[in-house]
């Protein structure tokens, strides 16, 4: 019995990763956690039976506790209730679902208690990569990708050292706005840019889809994940997403993984890896595909990939920088607060007044966080 224990259960890759639990007989939930979806932890923890329940406040961890107190799960609260469940004993694998970077301190805790990570918050390694991977490696713990494009890349590699990888191809749908110019962006609304055209996610990674900067995040997680530098990750515009990403070998071999898109499929992988089992659901049909197409993205456009090039290349808190403002910059726009072109103008004035401290701490990059929700708050 592989048992597991879920940081963001009610979020899109949480819920997903509880059906491929509901698939299979041999997983066993641990402790999950959520940050208000109160009504739906508790679908979860009467199905599931986790030992422990982690969520964000303590107000909402005292209502959870009303409506299952006819159980056994333990309620906690804020980080030191996401840090307990990270490192509970009862759990050989922690899915790291949660949205932002929250979630780096849990994923830490998680590896120093030696458990392995299914990885989905990709904030953690695009902030903090410099601390997360040599701590891996000395505690002996694999960080398995959960993202499509980053489980794509963990399979086409296999056995090959990093030496034999001449290029990683990351590919992208292009989002809903692919084939526009940036003066067709400016009268972009929330439920123009929810509609993505392959994928059913979360609404900030909806989001990042559209502007190419959840693209430009999975560049540099990518350049921690795989040990390569951030300009030997090139992104390829792959309009139908049946090629979740590619891997280009010193001797000009170019290796693929394909599939459908259904995030089930890398979380299954990450859970059971080097196994692979049995996943219902579509297949790929080469036939009713025809062609596959291929562009080079539009930078110009879509210019936060291009600044996320350029964050990723000074490293630091510039990382961090670039995500915070993202971060804020999205919900600012889900909140009709901002025009969708603010989004990306919001993140180049943080990224430009910076000053970057290199290899920074967990408390410096927190820090950083703090100072550029700040900035954006003062000029509003």
């Amino acid at each position: 019995m592989k048992k597991i224990a879920i940081l963001g259960s009610t979020g899109s890759i949480g819920t997903q990763t509880l059906e491929v639990v509901r698939e299979n007989k041999d997983i066993e939930v641990a402790g999950i956690a959520a940050g208000s979806n109160i009504r739906l932890m508790e679908q979860q923890i009467r199905e599931f039976h986790p030992r422990i329940a982690a969520v964000w406040t303590e107000e909402k961890a005292r209502e959870l506790r009303e409506l299952v107190h006819d159980t056994d799960v333990k309620v906690t609260s804020g980080m030191d209730g996401l840090l307990e469940l990270a490192s509970m004993e009862e759990s050989e694998i922690l899915v790291t679902a949660i949205v932002g970077m929250i979630g780096i301190r849990p994923t830490i805790a998680a590896i120093e208690a030696g458990k392995d990570i299914a990885l989905a918050n990709k904030e953690t390694l695009v902030t903090a990569g410099h601390i997360i991977m040599p701590l891996a490696e000395k505690m002996g713990v694999k960080i398995l990708p959960v993202d499509s494009e980053h489980s794509a890349i963990f399979q086409s590699l296999g056995k090959s050292p990093t030496k034999e990888v001449h290029k990683i191809l990351l590919t992208a749908s292009g989002g809903p706005f692919r084939g526009k110019k940036k003066e067709e962006l400016c009268d972009i609304r929330v439920e123009d840019a929810l509609k993505h055209p392959n994928w059913v996610m979360g609404r900030k990674i909806t989001i990042d889809s559209s502007t190419m900067v959840n693209k430009g995040l999975e560049v540099m997680e990518a350049r921690w994940l795989f040990k390569v530098k951030i300009d030997d990750v090139q992104v390829v515009v792959q309009p139908q997403s049946v090629i979740h990403s590619m891997v280009e070998f010193v001797d000009g071999a170019v290796i693929a993984q394909l599939g459908t898109p259904d995030m089930k499929l890398p979380i299954q992988y990450a859970l059971y890896y080097p196994m692979r089992r049995y996943l219902p659901g579509e297949r790929v049909d080469f036939w009713k595909i025809g062609r596959l197409d291929f562009e080079e993205p539009d930078m110009e456009t879509f210019y936060g990939l291009k600044l996320a090039y350029e964050a990723g290349r000074k490293g630091g808190t510039l990382p961090t920088v670039f995500n915070a403002a993202n971060e804020m910059a999205v919900g600012l726009f889900l909140d009709r607060k901002i025009s969708y072109p603010e989004i990306t103008e919001t993140i180049e004035d943080c990224m430009r007044v910076h000053r970057t401290i290199p290899d920074p701490t967990v408390e410096q990059i927190l820090d950083t966080e703090a100072a550029t929700y700040e900035r954006i708050q003062s000029r509003r």
